[in-house]
């Protein structure tokens, strides 16, 4: 995480002149609405690549982009933290809205954010039966979202980090609650529904990322809050995904993990690839305690139905306990924020 220290004024200058050029500045105006690649930035500026890619060097140097690599794909995103993000925020809100350039940049981004839109509705009609008939077999994702907002709380917090994000769901769940988010996933068919849904959504301050959830690119306890919704019963074994969720979270930091309880249902190991027929409260809590976390609250969700074949979702709540240790108190068994 970068440093949230006053920049020095060689510092200043640094950043300033970095960004003191006009596509430079563009640049970073289209990176406060989302990730995007070279070839996305190109389109919207009607320049060349290799142009937009020593910009986008210079203002990599400067700490105001990161680069991260997503297949064969580079993506860019705006610094988020640190007192050189707020410098450039500032600069931002000092432009004019009517600004004519950035007025067709503006318009220019919304046509590259509307085939990413066609690309992800494409690809979830083609599979949008089979994840339909699996959502009919247990309660309904209103209530199980209902269900995590309430353990979540309604207190802000600064960092999510939502582990197999698949579609971003989480991400525009919570996106009131938390100042930045990022969303971990290993399909990038995945990711670019995740990207058009949060573009749809209007959601800036959550990114979603490639990555392997066993072994994640994340400076360890960054994140208040992880997710791990409706994944484990894809993993052989889930407890390294566990592992890697409580090493990320900070102090007094607390995992949220969405699954079914143990069923019966064979067919979905061929059907939609599940690896494992869901889990009981105690493998899973034995799993979170093992990484060093307090269980602090296990809910049931039986389907809506009386249909006995039917999926139960079980929602886990657990913390990490060292604030809690270093300050000396008990925590609250309640399972609300």
């Amino acid at each position: 995480m970068l440093s949230l220290s006053p920049l020095t004024l060689e510092e200043c200058v640094e950043v300033l002149k970095a960004a003191g050029e006009p596509t430079r500045l563009r640049l970073i105006a289209l990176l406060s609405q989302g990730d995007l690649t070279v070839s996305e930035m190109t389109e919207v500026l009607s320049q060349s690549q290799p142009r937009i890619s020593r910009h986008l060097k210079l203002l990599g140097e400067a700490g105001l982009v990161e680069r991260y690599q997503e297949g064969a794909w580079a993506y860019f995103r705006l610094t988020r933290d640190g007192a050189r993000a707020k410098l450039m925020q500032q600069a931002l809100n000092a432009t004019s809205s009517s600004d004519a350039y950035l007025g067709r940049d503006a318009e220019r981004l919304a046509t590259v954010k509307q085939a990413r839109a066609s690309r992800a509705e494409a690809y979830f009609s083609a599979n949008a039966a089979s994840w339909n008939d699996l959502r009919n077999l247990h309660v309904s994702d209103e209530k199980v979202e209902a269900e995590i907002l309430t353990l979540i709380g309604r207190t802000p917090f600064d960092g999510l980090l939502d582990l197999g994000t698949g579609t971003g769901r989480m991400l525009e769940l919570l996106a009131d609650r938390y100042r930045r988010a990022i969303g971990i996933d290993s399909s990038r068919s995945m990711l670019s529904i995740a990207r058009a849904q949060l573009d749809e959504a209007g959601i800036t301050h959550a990114s979603v990322r490639q990555g392997d959830i066993f072994n994640l690119p994340l400076e360890r306890e960054s994140f208040d809050v992880v997710t791990i919704h409706q994944v484990l019963h894809f993993l052989h074994d889930p407890l390294p995904a566990i592992t890697e969720a409580a090493r990320m979270l900070r102090p007094g930091g607390r995992v949220v993990i969405v699954d079914f309880a143990t069923h019966d249902h064979e067919e979905l190991r061929l059907e939609h690839a599940h690896a494992r027929l869901g889990f009981s409260q105690h493998q899973v809590a034995d799993w979170l305690e093992q990484c060093g976390l307090s269980v602090e609250k296990i809910v049931d969700l039986p389907p809506d139905s009386g249909d006995t074949r039917a999926l139960t979702v079980t929602i886990w709540l657990a913390r990490d306990p060292r604030l809690l240790i270093a300050t000396d108190t008990t925590p609250s068994k309640t399972g609300t924020a």
